[in-house]
């Protein structure tokens, strides 16, 4: 699971554009705590630790502890507003969480055993088509990864989400359909090798 962060914040006194536009010099990025059915928090934070944590890999997965005025707010990171030319965070959405909350997460995914994999063995490419998991969790066992073991697979076979063991705490979000998030694929020399072996038989088979 991934750590909690802290996030030192203060209460932004003034809204609008221009007030926004002075805390940005100042080096503070504004921002927004809002939901479990309370008033919103305008807060903002400092640019360089809030530029720590989003190089962390895990931010938006992550618990963060926003502490304001003596108060802290258990909270997940919900959207980061970015200049689009400097690339600098210009706004920071935080969703408030009650006791016990669930989240909507993407959580990326990792494969072990490889080795283990008949298909890899023979040659074959490990074609990743769903890079991350959309999962329901318990807001404080968010993990920081899915691994999914791949012993087993051959050549022409696809991973589904039914095969992939999920963490206490977590559910697959769609649960509509046995969808796809990997396949092992012939490489191109190994397609070529059959292709000729399949021709070979077919002169043989006419021949006699």
């Amino acid at each position: 699971m991934s750590d909690t962060l802290t996030l030192p914040a203060e209460t932004r006194e003034r809204a609008g554009k221009g007030a926004s536009r002075a805390l940005r010099r100042d080096g503070r990025v504004p921002a927004v705590v809002y939901g479990a059915n309370e008033e919103p928090v305008a807060i903002h934070v400092e640019e360089k630790e809030l530029i720590r944590q989003l190089g962390t890999g895990h931010f938006f997965n992550s618990l963060v502890e926003i502490e304001v005025g003596g108060k802290k707010f258990r909270t997940l990171p919900k959207d980061v507003a970015f200049h689009p030319v400097s690339d600098r965070p210009l706004h920071a959405d935080f969703l408030r969480l009650a006791k016990g909350a669930t989240v909507h997460v993407n959580v990326p995914v990792s494969f072990a055993n490889e080795e283990a994999s008949p298909g890899l063995k023979r040659g074959g490419v490990l074609n990743v088509v769903r890079h991350e998991l959309e999962l329901v969790c318990v807001a404080d066992k968010i993990p920081d990864e899915i691994v999914i073991d791949v012993t087993g697979f051959d050549v022409g076979e696809s991973i589904h989400a039914s095969h992939v063991n999920l963490p206490e705490g977590s559910e697959q979000a769609i649960t509509d359909r046995d969808f796809t998030i990997a396949t092992i694929v012939a490489p191109s020399a190994l397609k070529s090798n059959e292709g000729d072996t399949t021709k070979s038989e077919e002169g043989e088979a006419s021949a006699e």
